[in-house]
């Protein structure tokens, strides 16, 4: 984020993971760790949720990769590839960019566990019920050489 110092930014997204309860704080901190060895020079993010007049918007996110997305009025913005999240019912990852939408649910549904998966989320209560290896691969395949399959 602009304005933002390394060590800043790892100081929000420590802060964010730290304010977590048990065992959500272990989940999320087991999954980031996974997220910087997949690409561990990767660009950071931390994304409070909150929109220019300070409203919620989102839940606060943390976001590794960077990717340029060009939108429909022809503006071309950053964001990151990969997203981790903590909700009100567990936890979010977000693959950002994917043309389609079925592809991480033919890819990864079947051998992830017990998950909701949409276009570009996945979506589960607790790291135990997801297999963490396939959260890594899918992870590495996004982040790794920071290619993501249309």
């Amino acid at each position: 984020m602009k304005g933002v110092s390394d060590m800043e930014m790892l100081a929000q997204i420590e802060g964010y993971i730290a304010d977590q309860p048990q065992p959500k704080r272990e989940d999320l901190q087991t999954l980031h760790r996974a997220m910087l060895k997949a690409s561990p020079n990767c660009r950071l993010w931390f994304v409070n949720g909150r929109n220019e007049e300070g409203k919620v918007v989102s839940n606060p996110s943390i976001g590794y990769g960077v990717q340029a997305r060009r939108y429909a009025d022809g503006e071309t913005r950053e964001f990151y590839q990969v997203g981790l999240s903590a909700n009100a019912t567990g936890i979010s990852i977000y693959i950002m960019g994917l043309d389609d939408k079925k592809y991480l649910s033919a890819t990864y549904g079947q051998a992830l566990g017990k998950a909701k998966i949409t276009g570009y989320c996945v979506k589960f209560r607790r790291l135990g019920d997801v297999d963490l290896g396939v959260i890594e691969m899918m992870v590495a395949n996004h982040l790794g050489d920071g290619a993501v399959p249309s």
